[in-house]
């Protein structure tokens, strides 16, 4: 983010009307070649000066999610073209004062994420793109600034995701949210083994019964001196950092390949509550992330179990593979310490949640207000993180109800992603939220700004929603 004026540079130039292209610096020529090719293709058009480029954005009036997303989407090619003609440095201005502008920066820097940590000839496959000035005549400089943030906190999303088990396990990926803490400047606790035993978080250790490696339980908090809410904000992230399924291994082919993304609420709630502290919102926001692998090793915990949670409530476990609302469960319960305004989950939780609505949106249920899930959902469409909010009926939790303990892990063969909020429900007493992002959080391939991978699923969305209600 600068002021930059060079002739050598590339540019984007973002306008509201083709009549502006009258008030740019350009040939006749290339005005006429400027409207007649905006016409006919819309949204932008590439000038090629000696390979110098310069493009022109032509930005709907209608300012709506879907003209917001066209936008990004815009700025995605940008960098594509960018990449491919070897450019480093690009200059974006606006000729009108708006936020359109920042929807093509922001799918211009997001497109340009690598994760190139592995690669032994990493150098000649990094993107040539290294600068994106904003001039910011007619671009606000605090939406700059906060946009950058966000930027700066998906990748930090996507490179959690992306890590491999080999390097992310439990105690790992606690080391990575310290460096977080310290880099945005909010507080990170982490809770050992030992001290989890004491706690007696039955869920979380039972998971964790069949890994050599410890597990952990992270307590993030940034607070403000001058933070809004009276009540704290709690975000609840899933931290499996891999995913066999446990004894009750994972039979579908290929199933695996990418269960080191498991634990993507986790990086969703720590890199919103980064992008939060370095935007400097004045919201007090706590992030509670259980983590430990699940594997089918050693004393693994069993089909057929009964395990006591943390609030005392008693799991007749019928799938290992239902891991993750175990160990959301206990967080959830700690949760209540802080007597909240708001807890919302995140997790990569059930296959039924991609098998009814796909990688296009996340699902979301839960018992907070409606308005809350009319808020959430409103941000969702203005980032193009879109949710759908599934039924919540009581009928529900009579399929998890078990004959020997309080509770079972699991329901029937259908709405198993209701059924699974419905087991985290009972450990819940404040108004709650709990998001299902296994469709959209892994990419296996990469479109437009949404790279291969990790994608940081609602990490935006969270931190749209937080600074418009707080």
């Amino acid at each position: 983010m600068a002021k930059k004026k060079s002739t050598e540079n590339h540019k984007v130039i973002v306008i509201d009307s083709l009549k502006s292209i009258a008030n740019l610096k350009f040939s006749k020529e290339e005005i006429q070649l400027l409207k007649k090719n905006i016409k006919a293709n819309g949204e932008f058009f590439e000038l090629n000066r000696l390979n110098v480029l310069t493009f022109v954005v032509l930005a709907s009036k209608k300012q709506d999610y879907k003209s917001k997303e066209k936008l990004r989407q815009a700025g995605a090619v940008i960098t594509s073209r960018l990449n491919a003609v070897k450019g480093e440095d690009v200059i974006v201005s606006a000729v009108v004062k708006n936020d359109n502008a920042l929807f093509v920066v922001e799918g211009m820097a997001l497109s340009n994420y690598q994760f190139l940590k592995y690669f032994t000839d990493k150098k000649s496959k990094e993107n040539s793109l290294k600068n994106i000035f904003v001039q910011e005549d007619n671009i606000s400089s605090k939406k700059s600034e906060e946009l950058w943030a966000v930027v700066e906190s998906i990748y930090k999303c996507r490179d959690l995701v992306n890590e491999p088990l080999s390097y992310l396990n439990a105690p790992t990926l606690s080391d990575e949210l310290v460096e977080m803490g310290k880099e945005a400047g909010f507080k990170v606790e982490v809770l050992d083994q030992l001290k989890i035993e004491s706690l007696k978080m039955g869920g979380l250790l039972a998971v964790n019964q069949g890994s050599l490696d410890p597990c952990t339980f992270n307590i993030l908090e940034y607070k403000p001196k001058k933070h809004s809410n009276a009540k704290p904000l709690v975000l609840v992230g899933k931290g499996v950092v891999y995913d066999t399924g446990g004894l009750s291994l994972k039979p579908t082919a290929n199933s695996m390949d990418i269960m080191k993304c498991d634990m993507g609420g986790a990086a969703t709630v720590a890199s919103a509550i980064y992008a939060v502290a370095k935007a400097k919102l004045n919201v007090h926001v706590i992030g509670l992330i259980p983590a430990t692998d699940n594997r089918p090793g050693g004393n693994a915990y069993a089909p057929g179990d009964v395990v006591k949670m943390y609030d005392g409530t008693t799991v007749e476990v019928m799938n290992t593979d239902a891991e993750g609302r175990m160990i959301l469960a206990d967080a959830l319960t700690y949760a209540k310490k802080y007597k909240p305004e708001l807890v919302i989950d995140f997790a990569t939780l059930t296959g039924s949640a991609v098998r009814a609505i796909g990688s296009y949106a996340s699902v979301m249920m839960g018992t907070a207000e409606r308005t809350t899930f009319e808020e959430l959902s409103e941000s969702g469409y203005d980032t193009y993180e879109r949710m759908v909010q599934f039924p919540f009926y009581d009928e529900y939790a009579e399929e998890i109800k078990s004959p020997i303990a309080d509770l079972k892990n699991i329901g029937g063969a259908e709405g198993g992603a209701i059924t699974a909020g419905k087991f985290l429900e009972h450990f819940t007493d404040y108004p709650w939220v709990h998001v299902d992002i296994a469709g959209p959080a892994w990419a296996n391939a990469g479109k437009g700004y949404v790279t291969k991978g990790g994608t940081g699923t609602g990490v935006r969305m969270l931190f749209d929603f937080i600074k418009r209600n707080y």
